[in-house]
């Protein structure tokens, strides 16, 4: 096989799936249930219960379990001890891509120490399975009595389902399927389809407000009193009061993260500074969340008293003092008029206030179709050989999903679809594959994670409403090594519009609510927040069961994305040059105008400034409809794909292997002294350069104010002249007239040109600047 370039491999590719959006296959039942996912077909057996089974050991009991056989592939519910009528209500699911045999076999055995001993069996021919589509109901079990290998009649029943469907049925993530049939019983849940959502996250305000009656131990001593505020690990302090009496104020916010339920309460503590690194605690106070106010708007909440109470150490038991009369004056409230920000700020995809009260309604629906991956890298090794057992999941709002593990495959076939609300469209999406290190008894080693693949964002407002997208997207990594191509992912995405207006209204409306403009919160507040809100998200998802595991929830909010790196910086600093590549250009062709480079284009725009000066009121509209042809021109070259990782535009394809070695880093560094040093050199001598070019901007301002300063009397006096005279031929000149000259002046032929600096720019650059007076 020929090797891509480097280009062409990481690039988006569109592609064709068999999927009943794209119209590639008939429109039937089957198509329309899920349409942007190919359609796999399984044989489905419910198991529910049996009755009446015979005893099979000495004791005259049976301790039953159900084999579902299809060929090679062997599926077992749980046994049960000593019991005639166990019920199971387990779901088996065989893709029928792999089935090579003809009938399905269903045995009850007994479970014995030795050998196993059939109870009884039933056989199913595959041609005579009926056949069911969602949205039918359910096919309704019966009882079927055993027959023994000879085919006849045994005793006992067993009642279960068998149908044939896709995976739209119900019971396709709950069942059990053949494709990880080596999966042990123990890692099954691990391996299941699931949607997660994520905690409904609250901004607590604690405004400290003052303090009364505090009791210091020392009382010869003005006391230099703070208060320590500590919610879960999250841990603030106000600043020491100036007022240092017994009654001390300070009147300080502090903002806390929290997720409903509340598990944890808010705990605050008054101490007193008496020395460096020694603190008193003079009282503290103990407020269970599930009590404070909830504020939706900007209205002031009412304050109230908190008694401190003091806890002393008697005989190394700690007990609480009873006679104790401090107060803590506070105003405490959760915040629901904010967004809690748990993610990058860049790729946020939900922008909603906390409190539902001040949800809008939705503008449209966001369907994705995870069909499949191709060429993944292998991740471990098993049995001497390199394999992967991936699975995907998507970020979305307060909805995340995950689909089931493809065990042991390098191109796995999900084909999975999932539905989200959509709030506002300029938001995004975030599809990522892990490789599971959950199976084979990978709990059990405690140091097991899941690998990261690769991930893909897609942002909304990118996307043409009721258009099916179905691409191939490159998972890109960045290693220590360089960026690396982990392989494909297959998505389908359509977003469709509710209602048009509705959604261009949102363009004109604030990104955020409305109360992150009114009592907005500082960049330090906001990174220190975000930080926290990201800790509680993958704390509380790791918790769920099967767990979305913390690695793979700060993956895909992007936790790191705050830390410095050179390559980082220096694709921003390209981006900026990009950026301002439009201006720089414009002042090329307007330098080859006034050099008269093309005689016929300089005459074009002396004719067209000439216009536009005797009918000013042409200007406005001559830029808009300027604007507007662009805009219908370009429109013709629109991108007809979603954007995707650009190795070239984040720098990888030409990191520095140092660099890429500096991002990787442990924070604080892990590295040797000499390593350090280094990089430290390096980043002192590219700040020297910033560090110049914010200077000369200084100077350059500073040199406008010292237009009328009179610092250098000499040039204040020349440009206050300056201003007088030019204010009376102003008055007296008609202003068409003056911009006619001046129009000419900078336009006029190089013949009357001279390569010295004119003279207004000379005067300007002997102006003084207050670099003169810098150490």
């Amino acid at each position: 096989m020929q090797k891509l370039p480097e280009s062409l491999d990481f690039a988006l590719k569109e592609t064709s799936p068999n999927i009943g959006a794209a119209g590639a296959i008939t429109r039937d039942k089957l198509s329309c249930t899920y349409d942007l996912v190919e359609q796999m077909q399984y044989l489905y057996v419910r198991v529910v219960k049996a009755k009446d089974l015979p005893g099979k050991d000495v004791t005259g009991g049976v301790d039953p379990y159900v084999e579902v056989k299809l060929g090679n592939y062997k599926g077992l519910t749980k046994h049960f001890q000593k019991k005639s009528n166990p019920a199971w209500n387990q779901v088996f699911a065989f893709s029928k891509d792999r089935i090579q045999a003809s009938v399905l076999e269903v045995m009850v055995k007994d479970k014995d120490v030795v050998v196993d001993d059939l109870v009884g069996r039933l056989l199913f021919d595959l041609n005579e399975i009926p056949k069911r589509v969602p949205p039918d109901s359910p096919l309704a079990p019966q009882w079927y009595r055993l027959e023994d290998r000879r085919g006849d009649k045994a005793k006992g029943e067993l009642m279960l389902a068998v149908w044939m469907g896709t995976q739209a049925d119900e019971a396709f993530s709950d069942a059990w399927h053949s494709d990880a049939a080596t999966v042990g019983p123990e890692a099954v849940a691990n391996i299941r389809s699931k949607v997660y959502l994520s905690p409904k996250l609250w901004y607590v305000r604690v405004n400290v407000i003052e303090a009364q009656d505090l009791v210091p131990n020392d009382k010869t001593r003005y006391p230099e009193v703070f208060v320590k505020a500590n919610l879960g690990n999250q841990f603030l302090r106000t600043r020491i009061s100036p007022s240092k009496t017994i009654n001390p104020m300070w009147n300080e916010d502090l903002m806390f993260v929290a997720a409903e339920p509340f598990e944890e309460p808010l705990v605050l503590t008054a101490e007193d500074r008496v020395g460096p690194n020694k603190d008193e605690i003079l009282g503290r106070c103990v407020i269970p969340l599930h009590n404070v106010q909830r504020r939706l708007d900007h209205k002031p909440v009412n304050t109230r008293w908190f008694n401190l109470e003091k806890h002393v150490v008697v005989e190394g038991e700690q007990k609480k003092e009873t006679k104790f009369s401090s107060r803590l004056h506070l105003r405490i409230c959760l915040e629901g008029g904010y967004h809690v920000l748990d993610e990058s700020t860049h790729y946020s995809s939900d922008l909603r206030p906390t409190a539902k009260q001040l949800w809008k309604p939705s503008i449209g629906i966001l369907e994705v179709g995870i069909i499949s991956a191709q060429g993944l890298m292998p991740m471990k090794t098993r049995d001497g050989r390199g394999t992967t057992d991936a699975y995907c999941v998507a970020k979305y709002g307060q909805k995340w999903i995950r689909t089931r593990t493809i065990v042991d495959s390098l191109a796995p076939k999900w084909n999975e679809q999932y539905i989200w609300e959509v709030f506002d469209p300029c938001t995004v999406i975030t599809v990522g594959v892990f490789d599971n290190g959950h199976l084979h008894g990978g709990d059990k080693s405690g140091g097991s994670k899941d690998s990261r693949i690769g991930k893909v964002r897609i942002r909304l407002s990118t996307l043409e409403a009721d258009r099916v997208y179905t691409h191939s997207y490159p998972l890109l990594v960045l290693h220590n090594s360089g960026v690396k191509k982990m392989g494909e992912v297959h998505l389908a995405v359509r977003f469709t519009s509710l209602s048009l207006m509705n959604m261009l209204c949102t363009y004109s409306q604030p990104l955020l609510p409305k109360m992150h403009y009114i009592h907005p919160l500082s960049v330090i507040q906001l990174d220190s927040l975000r930080h926290q809100a990201m800790q509680i998200v993958s704390i509380r998802l790791s918790r769920a069961e099967p767990p979305l595991r913390k690695e793979v929830v700060e993956y895909m909010l992007d936790v790191d994305s705050h830390m410095w790196c050179m390559r980082r910086s220096k694709a921003n600093f390209f981006r900026i040059m990009k950026v301002l590549a439009g201006l720089i250009s414009i002042g090329r062709w307007f330098d080859q105008i006034c050099n008269w480079k093309n005689p016929l284009t300089s005459i074009l725009i002396h004719i067209l400034f000439i216009i536009l000066v005797l009918y000013p009121e042409l200007i406005l509209p001559t830029i808009f409809i300027y604007l507007f042809l662009i805009g219908i021109w370009n429109f013709r070259w629109r991108p007809r794909h979603p954007p995707h990782m650009d190795t070239r535009l984040s720098h990888a394809d030409a990191a520095h292997p140092d660099e890429l070695d500096e991002e990787f880093d442990t924070f604080p560094t892990s590295r040797s002294s000499d390593i350090v040093r280094m990089r430290y050199d390096r980043l002192r001598s590219i700040a020297g350069r910033v560090q110049t070019v914010v200077g000369d901007l200084a100077t350059q301002g500073e040199r406008f104010h010292n237009l009328l300063s009179w610092r250098d009397p000499r040039a204040t006096t020349l440009f206050v002249t300056f201003c007088f005279i030019a204010a009376i031929v102003l008055y007296v000149t008609p202003f068409q007239v003056v911009a006619l000259l001046t129009g000419f002046y900078v336009l006029r032929h190089p013949r009357f040109r001279q390569k010295l600096p004119s003279v207004p720019f000379s005067y300007f650059k002997r102006l003084p600047a207050k670099v003169d007076s810098m150490l």
